[in-house]
């Protein structure tokens, strides 16, 4: 959102409200916080939607890799718009019915098991409303929103008590400098003095330098010390210092957790992909040398992370590497179960089970928002069937009398999709006798009625450039007029010229028609 809040279609994007949602696949590598905002779970009117069309259909192009991989620009954009068009006209459609079907039943059934495993969680935890689950939610979210950004004043004590560190440090290093006096002899040589001179620069230098770094570091000491109204300069005795310094030990322990656990979820993903069907043996190769980079990395963020874990009061458990790549879950690694600012473990949303009631909850309200879909769905495609084929049918009885070659062409295109009418028509009798259909699957009547669509009045416009323009035949010739046997004999000439002209325009106008469908394809 920062980013396209940023760019020039930013405006745009704020006055048409626009959100954008956390993918199901990619929603647990995002921050906790970010999940609570925009993961398709807690999203309401959203239904079991995982926002996944288009890694399903790069999924399912990847089989062009093959054919397309040596092939020129033409036939390489020529090959992903056939498969396009063929995948649109038939698989898609022909998929539309069973995706509602297969849809309602996992609806019915997450249902049915929600009714059964929420009341026994809810009475484990001694829940009588399930309203309680909403106010976790929003507690948890207000928890985190106040810890997104640690306090000012606290960031400043810290700041304070790191300065102080260094500057110690920074002290004792310019004390810890010592002179050797060195007094040559009468028979010193001119490289012994050389010597002597070039190590006593050093030392100047080394120990200018420390004197720099000190009074940088007492600068700063003394900054902060205004800005916090310190009036005494904390010393390793003070409650003070003692309190702070547990603070930024937390603190470090607190981001070397959260690299640990980015570093644990991209695994995780990289893990589940070698084990996809249709993973190509560079691809695997490639996730190959990630997952090696990335288990190096992972030895070192661990090694980070048990130092800080140490050197917190009282001492957090430690990981040993073996542990860390058993993990499947990320809540293993949710920062929830090692919050450092504030011990929240006896809070009710920050359990185990009461993570798994509200993640039921939520999955069971989504599902009853499917099942509403669904009966829309249900309802508009069998009224979209039922209008389509009308409407039709209606145009093609219209073009027979005014262009059968153009009768002919929609005919062929509509028989494209008419082959799976039957198909659509037993699914939907499937979907209405599932136990707890809720929808109809008697047509209803179409809110659109503009010109073309399947609901409107059919009437067909033809085309300039396909007008059939035939030459009117020569009147026949009276049977009184002169030479009327030749005459005769010339009406029956003239006759089949007239019929085979029609038959060479007809034809015509099918190669013309076929010629701009495949043009247009090529085209698109």
């Amino acid at each position: 959102m920062t980013t396209l809040s940023r760019s020039t279609v930013g405006p745009r994007a704020q006055a048409l409200n626009y959100t954008s949602l956390v993918l199901a696949f990619h929603g647990y590598a995002h921050r906790h916080l970010c999940q609570l905002h925009f993961l398709a779970r807690y999203v309401d009117g959203l239904g079991l939607e995982d926002l996944e069309g288009c890694e399903h259909t790069f999924s399912k192009t990847n089989g062009l890799a093959s054919a397309v991989r040596y092939a020129s620009l033409f036939h390489h954009c020529q090959a992903i718009a056939g498969y396009v068009v063929h995948n649109d006209e038939h698989n898609v459609y022909q998929n539309l019915t069973m995706m509602i079907f297969n849809n309602y039943k996992q609806a019915l059934w997450i249902i049915e098991e929600g009714k059964k495993t929420l009341p026994c969680i809810m009475d484990d935890l001694g829940i009588t409303d399930v309203s309680v689950f909403r106010r976790w939610l929003s507690e948890e979210n207000e928890y985190l929103t106040a810890r997104s950004c640690e306090p000012e004043e606290e960031t400043l004590q810290m700041e304070y008590w790191q300065k102080l560190v260094n500057m110690d440090a920074s002290q004792k290093h310019l004390s810890d400098l010592t002179w050797t006096v060195a007094t040559p002899s009468s028979a010193a040589t001119l490289s012994f003095v050389q010597k002597d001179i070039a190590v006593t620069t050093r030392k100047e230098t080394m120990c200018r330098h420390a004197m720099e770094n000190f009074k940088k570091d007492l600068k700063i000491v003394q900054d902060l010390e205004v800005r916090l109204g310190i009036t005494k300069c904390w010393v390793p005795e003070d409650e003070e210092w003692q309190a702070t310094g547990r603070l930024v030990a937390n603190s470090k322990y607190q981001r070397c957790l959260d690299q640990l656990e980015s570093l644990i979820v991209a695994w995780i993903f990289e893990l589940s992909k070698m084990n996809h069907a249709g993973t190509g043996y560079k691809l695997r190769k490639h996730i190959a040398k990630a997952l090696k980079a990335c288990s190096a990395a992972i030895h070192t963020a661990l090694d980070r992370f048990n130092t800080a874990a140490r050197t917190c009061s009282p001492p957090h458990p430690q990981l040993t590497f073996k542990e860390v790549v058993e993990y499947t879950f990320l809540a293993d690694f949710d920062l929830l179960h090692n919050a450092t600012c504030e011990d929240i473990s006896q809070r009710p949303w920050a359990t185990p089970a009461a993570c798994a009631a509200m993640d039921q909850y939520f999955k069971v309200r989504r599902v009853e928002e499917e099942i509403k879909c669904l009966d829309v769905e249900v309802h508009r495609t069998i009224t979209y069937l039922h209008d389509e084929a009308h409407y039709v049918k209606a145009c093609i009885a219209q073009l027979q009398v005014s262009h059968p070659p153009l009768a002919y062409q929609v005919q062929l295109h509509y028989n494209v999709c008419a082959k799976f009418t039957n198909h659509h028509l037993r699914l939907l009798t499937k979907i209405a006798h599932l136990p707890g259909f809720t929808g109809t699957i008697l047509p209803g009547k179409s809110m659109k009625t503009n010109p073309g669509d399947s609901a409107s009045e059919p009437t067909t416009i033809i085309p300039s450039v396909l007008s059939i323009m035939t030459a009117s035949p020569s009147p026949p010739a009276s049977p009184n007029s002169v030479g009327g046997d030749e005459n005769l004999d010339e009406l029956d000439g003239d006759g089949d010229e007239y019929e085979d002209d029609e038959s060479a325009l007809t034809l015509q106008d099918i190669i013309r028609i076929s010629s701009d469908r495949c043009v247009a394809q090529e085209e698109y």
